[in-house]
């Protein structure tokens, strides 16, 4: 089926800022260390919690001030960076997992040097146009996440595509949306939002012909391209 009818979210910008939100995560998983209080039976925040929380998002200051870009912000998280040697290696492994969770899911997973693609095709992701999840791809998402969060030290680029048919700005709205909504789903699975860009491509990146059926649906797509952190 063509897209051209618009998101209904408005405002979309093509790079959604992840900053503010990666240091109020930082405070709510510091905060989230809790202790049995022996008297009440009762769960209280813990001091230790507390006070891991307030040194990440004073790191992640730190390093929004240094330059307001992931590595510094990760950096100052305490996510740290992979050194030269070891990068092949740690890309490898994690490959080696995504293709073990995502065999048969319709999700292909590309290697390009250090970089891995993970391609997802727009009619197992969202109904047509639409930026709703589709609830069959929770699981999908569930098993990228899982590998993602235990490969930390990558950035993770969301990228949202569509085909040509219908008004170029539906379609440029239309991708931001969906990028964003799988952004969102991975941070409510722990994934640390600072590690997160996304982006909307409209229709400025087939991968197939627009002409036909088949191509567009090869076009509309989101993808999640994961970078090494070096």
């Amino acid at each position: 089926m063509n897209e051209h009818i618009p998101s209904t979210r408005s405002g979309a910008q093509p790079v959604r800022s992840k900053t503010l939100l990666a240091m109020s995560l930082a405070l709510v998983l510091g905060i989230g260390g809790c202790t049995t209080n022996p008297y009440t039976g009762e769960e209280q925040a813990s001091k230790a919690g507390m006070g891991a929380g307030i040194g990440a998002v004073a790191g992640g200051l730190i390093g929004a001030a240094t330059g307001g870009n992931r590595n510094a912000i990760l950096l100052g998280m305490g996510i740290g960076a992979i050194s030269g040697g070891g990068v092949g290696y740690y890309m490898d492994k994690q490959e080696d997992k995504l293709r073990a969770q995502l065999q048969s899911t319709g999700v292909s997973v590309t290697r390009n040097g250090d970089n891995i693609i993970l391609n997802m095709p727009g009619n197992i992701t969202f109904a047509t146009n639409s930026s709703n999840i589709s609830a069959d791809f929770y699981p999908v998402l569930d098993s990228v996440a899982l590998v993602i969060n235990e490969y930390e030290k990558t950035y993770i680029d969301i990228n949202g595509h569509t085909d040509s048919t219908g008004a170029e700005s539906y379609n440029q709205t239309l991708s931001e949306a969906r990028a964003d909504s799988v952004a969102r789903y991975l941070e409510s699975q722990k994934v640390v939002a600072a590690r997160i860009i996304t982006r909307g491509m409209g229709e400025s990146q087939p991968i197939a012909t627009n002409d036909t059926p088949e191509g567009r649906a090869l076009n509309r797509r989101v993808e999640i391209i994961l970078t090494p952190i070096t």
